[in-house]
């Protein structure tokens, strides 16, 4: 069983936050979508924080999941 420090639940709380947030991106850009058509800016920065989102949840994830071995002098 590998340990993990309290940074890494952290990490990994937030990288759910984050891909929550994404989910929540989706519906903002099918919502101006429908409102505004394809080439309103709201969509395309709506699009924008998706990748945003999804890239932050996925690094939080791996740096939350890793197994980091301890560096303190003994």
């Amino acid at each position: 069983m590998r340990k993990q420090n309290v940074s890494q639940k952290v990490a990994v709380v937030f990288a759910y936050l984050f891909y929550a947030s994404a989910v929540a991106s989706v519906i903002a850009v099918g919502y101006y979508y429908i409102q505004h058509g394809g080439s309103h800016p709201s969509v395309a920065a709506w699009a924008a924080a998706i990748v945003f989102f999804i890239g932050g949840g996925v690094v939080l994830h791996v740096m939350g999941r890793a197994d980091i071995p301890d560096f303190r002098i003994k």
